[in-house]
């Protein structure tokens, strides 16, 4: 497994998840639910920002592996099949609606894994 710093990224992208979904497991006491919700928004926008970066380093350094390429789709579908779930739980988008955008998501993923 090639190590450089567009993977790292990506590692580091993937290692937010439990973050973002730690955040709303903070008591209210010590975050309010506002609070809460611009933290974790911050952290998924921070995530959105090293998916972007790690690509565009991989790219401009040179240091674009199969391994990269495998792991960077695969972070994206953590992050955001974690964020479905969260926004599941606390009912702020209903479960069919979290199901039709996860499918296409998860299609792709499957096909992507057979080649």
């Amino acid at each position: 497994m090639p190590l450089n710093v567009p993977i790292l990224l990506t590692w580091l992208r993937i290692l937010t998840i439990p973050l973002v979904i730690g955040v709303f497991y903070v008591p209210d006491v010590w975050l309010s639910s506002w609070h809460q919700n611009l933290l974790a928004t911050s952290l998924f926008i921070a995530a959105a920002i090293t998916d972007w970066l790690d690509g565009y380093l991989a790219r401009r350094l040179n240091q674009t592996s199969a391994f990269g390429a495998f792991l960077d789709p695969v972070a994206d579908k953590l992050m955001i099949a974690a964020a479905l779930i969260v926004l599941v739980w606390l009912q702020r988008v209903d479960a069919i609606i979290a199901v039709a955008i996860s499918r296409p998501m998860m299609t792709t993923a499957m096909i992507a894994s057979t080649r």
